[in-house]
């Protein structure tokens, strides 16, 4: 066993001679805790015919164990106050809780056992199958939500991350029992897992309670995930709608990419906020869209980097050549005052965040699984502040010179096409 003690003390890392790791975050002014298992599985660790699997698991988790039934789970963690949530994502899947300080044990029992003991009750799942068919409508009825799904799928077309996480209408529809359970034994392992935890608790006797709730995890290591190939090109569905909504995308940076935080600054001076080159030149001064942003979606391996918009038939036209003149802007003028802001936007958001339990708790454990350590704050600062003008020019010309990605559903046929998207942006 292995123990690591950082940021004077308040936080702890363990690693268990089982493979499961374990990091605390003392935050004695606070009443709670939030705790959760984190494990380093999700849509890009399917095959084909398993595509959706992690996000049904999901649902399946909080469908009764041996010991709790559905209804049970629920009213448990609420008799005392408490939320329970899950999520999952392309690399990880996520089971969490927030309790007063005198209730992690429960937390961590209930988490436990539904990682461990989860039944799959038959009539349980047929029930959630339609809950998920339902969710998987609702987003295709949503084009500013499926049209990233698109996106992300042409960039990585027949292959894992592309796939979305939601899993197909066939798919789930098909999908039996047993893949559930065997896709979990596979991916919910010790090795595979960090059990984290922020808030008003100690360290070693949290480790005692995990030593109980989590012990029962499988002990071998899953297989590697399939590594990203981006490819990009175009994709487009003609909708009856009012918008034609795009995203316009390239492959970008991973985590630990030395142009990292230049990119992320990037995104943030580009269109991450009311003051950003994009919506002051799309929205306020010419008034082409309501919504218009920018994004940075790093993975282990890679990312991808994107601009959003929601614009009228007519406006399209207009929308595509502004944006991509922005883009070439970009990699040749950026000035001290709006690299300034961008990073009080994103030093803003980072310290804030410290001041919640459960964002807290998140960030310790995606730390743990990307890097395999803890970053201290001030490391992270130091960064940012690090980054130059020069920087962020060549994050640009890194990312915009590459093959663009499009996705465009609704009114799109004034939206100018890939060849020509990408002549100007060589030009």
């Amino acid at each position: 066993m292995t123990d690591i003690t950082i940021e004077g003390g308040t936080i702890r890392v363990t690693r268990l001679p089982s493979g499961l790791t374990v990091v605390t975050e003392r935050m004695d002014r606070v009443e709670t805790v939030s705790l959760g298992a984190y494990i380093a599985t999700g849509t890009r660790h399917e095959t084909e015919a398993e595509n959706g699997v992690s996000h049904f698991l999901e649902h399946m988790a909080f469908k009764g164990t041996e010991r709790r039934s559905a209804s049970a789970i629920a009213e448990e963690i609420e008799a005392v106050g408490g939320h329970i949530n899950a999520y999952t994502a392309r690399e990880q899947t996520a089971f969490y809780v927030k309790v007063l300080k005198e209730d992690t044990a429960l937390g961590a029992d209930i988490i436990g056992d539904i990682l461990s003991h989860s039944t799959f009750d038959p009539d349980e799942l047929e029930r959630e199958r339609g809950v998920i068919l339902q969710e998987i409508g609702q987003a295709r009825d949503t084009p500013d939500d499926i049209v990233f799904d698109h996106f992300q799928e042409t960039a990585y077309p027949s292959q894992p991350m592309g796939r979305p996480v939601l899993g197909t209408e066939e798919g789930i529809r098909s999908m039996p029992r047993d893949m559930l359970m065997g896709y979990m034994k596979r991916h919910y392992t010790m090795g595979n897992t960090v059990i984290a935890a922020a808030g008003n608790l100690d360290h070693d006797r949290f480790l005692d309670i995990v030593g109980v709730h989590f012990a029962d995890l499988p002990t071998q290591l899953p297989s590697a995930a399939v590594a990203a190939e981006y490819r990009g090109g175009e994709f487009r569905e003609a909708r009856d709608l009012d918008q034609v909504h795009i995203v316009l995308g390239f492959p970008s940076v991973a985590y630990d990419d030395p142009d990292y935080n230049a990119t992320m600054l990037l995104s943030t001076l580009l269109g991450g906020g009311m003051s950003s080159r994009l919506f002051q030149e799309v929205r306020e001064k010419r008034g082409l869209v309501y919504s218009i942003y920018s994004f940075a979606a790093p993975a282990m391996d890679g990312g991808l980097f994107g601009i959003y918009a929601g614009t009228g038939e007519s406006e399209a036209a207009e929308l595509v050549p502004v944006t991509l003149d922005e883009l070439q802007k970009v990699q040749r003028d950026v000035n001290e005052a709006e690299l300034g802001r961008a990073r009080a936007q994103v030093k803003a958001s980072l310290l804030m965040s410290l001041e919640s339990t459960g964002s807290r708790c998140e960030q310790l454990a995606r730390q743990m699984q990307v890097f395999g350590r803890v970053i201290p704050t001030a490391e992270t600062v130091a960064k940012i502040n690090a980054v130059t003008i020069a920087d962020v020019q060549r994050a640009a010309t890194r990312i915009f010179r590459a093959m663009p990605t499009l996705a465009a559903m609704g009114p799109a046929g004034r939206v100018p096409g890939l060849p020509a998207i990408a002549d100007r942006l060589a030009a």
